[in-house]
């Protein structure tokens, strides 16, 4: 059985700066990390591994991202995955979740083939767009659930609990199929061992370019992309509210009263 992982890399999420003249996210010197929806993602793939012994599961991650995303896909590896595929190439640059999806799709078909399940994080801390998932599965044609926690394998098919606002649901598909991992119950995420990150050091990692996909080089990066970003600000400071002392009831409830008078509440 051949799961596949799609991760992402992004900036640390309280590091992250906006340059008020441009409108940009300020990356220089900004520590990346993987986005930790996609080691949920990653975790429950390695976790139906463990399940599934008798399936020969091989946990293949795959991202696109600039050459230093490689390090993301390293930690990927020194936490369970076998194999990992990085499309890196400046033609890339500047896609959207459209032609990011695209992109991904032709990788996946072209370097990977043929394929039982794709576990996604279901959104990125840096976009928080969460549609790169969906349009990565109906590119490819398959059925896809989202804010899945817990996943079961029975032959064919999947049973997947998915979170709801009122608790979860469980859906039955066939596969080849995809899910997006939210965080669930869980609350440890897996550190690597020293044999975990020495032994990644040996999997295979390839970096694959536009040219080697044979993509229309319209359809990908900027070119390709339908929504661009235009600006990006810091929401405004709020000022801060008052706290009137409860202590003394008779003293708070007319401050409150004189509060809501000033504002013309009452």
């Amino acid at each position: 059985m051949k799961i596949i992982v799609t991760i992402k890399q992004v900036p640390e999420a309280n590091k992250v700066a906006v340059n008020p003249e441009t409108g940009t996210l300020i990356r220089e010197g900004v520590e990346s990390i993987l986005n930790p929806f996609c080691e949920y993602a990653l975790d429950m793939a390695v976790k139906l591994k463990i399940q599934n012994p008798d399936l020969n599961v091989e946990i293949i991650v795959i991202s696109m991202g600039p050459p230093q995303a490689k390090y993301a896909l390293i930690r990927c590896l020194e936490l369970g995955a076998d194999k990992a595929y990085l499309l890196s190439d400046r033609a890339f640059s500047g896609s959207d979740v459209w032609a990011t999806a695209l992109t991904l799709k032709e990788g996946i078909l072209k370097k990977i083939g043929n394929f039982d399940l794709i576990l996604a994080g279901k959104q990125a801390i840096d976009g928080d767009t969460a549609q790169v998932p969906a349009e990565l599965a109906e590119n490819l044609g398959i059925p896809h659930i989202y804010y899945g926690f817990d996943i079961k394998i029975d032959k064919k098919k999947i049973n997947v609990k998915k979170e709801t606002e009122k608790g979860y649901k469980v859906i039955e598909v066939r596969l080849p199929a995809l899910v997006t991992i939210s965080k669930g119950p869980s609350t440890i995420r897996r550190l690597p061992s020293m044999k975990d990150m020495i032994e990644a050091r040996k999997k295979p990692l390839e970096i694959i370019n536009a040219k080697s996909l044979n993509m229309d080089e319209n359809k990908i990066g900027l070119n390709g992309s339908f929504t661009q970003v235009v600006k990006i600000f810091s929401p405004p400071t709020k000022k801060a509210g008052e706290i009137i002392d409860g202590n003394d009831s008779i003293n708070a409830a007319e401050k409150l009263f004189m509060f809501l008078k000033e504002k013309l509440i009452v």
